[in-house]
């Protein structure tokens, strides 16, 4: 499936900032995407909506893929915007052909402003792992 929304840079990466603080939001309300969506004012860029409906349709995967590759963490141990960030990527490689080194950038630089010191590193290892089996490069 083709990425539609938002084409410049700037844009995707506000809308990927965009989606996963409502994906922090649904997770602490633990609600679902479209029960979140319905409470606001203001529906979310289109890019953002689709990365959180896709991470949510593709959360039993992403979650095992994230599983398998995150040696030594289970999901539960994991910062929240971690996992989140991890899921949100590994839905984008699977359903968007939004490049491989794009998604693992993007996900890197937000859990580097977001999230621990060692985040980065992490996130960028585990992704990258995933991305090895899901993407053919």
């Amino acid at each position: 499936m083709s990425s539609p929304g938002y084409s410049a840079v700037g844009g995707r990466r506000e809308a990927r900032e965009r989606a996963v603080e409502l994906a922090y939001e649904a997770d602490a309300r633990s609600c679902s995407v479209d029960e979140l969506l319905a409470t606001m004012k203001l529906p979310p860029e289109p890019y953002a909506a689709l990365l959180l409906r896709a991470s949510e349709l593709e959360r039993d995967r992403t979650r095992s893929l994230i599983a398998a590759k995150a040696t030594g963490w289970s999901l539960e141990r994991m910062p929240t915007i971690d996992r989140l960030v991890m899921e949100m990527a590994v839905a984008e490689m699977l359903t968007t052909d939004t490049p491989t080194g794009v998604v693992l950038a993007e996900a890197v630089d937000l859990v580097s402003r977001y999230s621990t010191e060692e985040s980065g590193r992490f996130v960028n290892g585990v992704l990258a792992a995933i991305a090895r089996d899901v993407r053919h490069q």
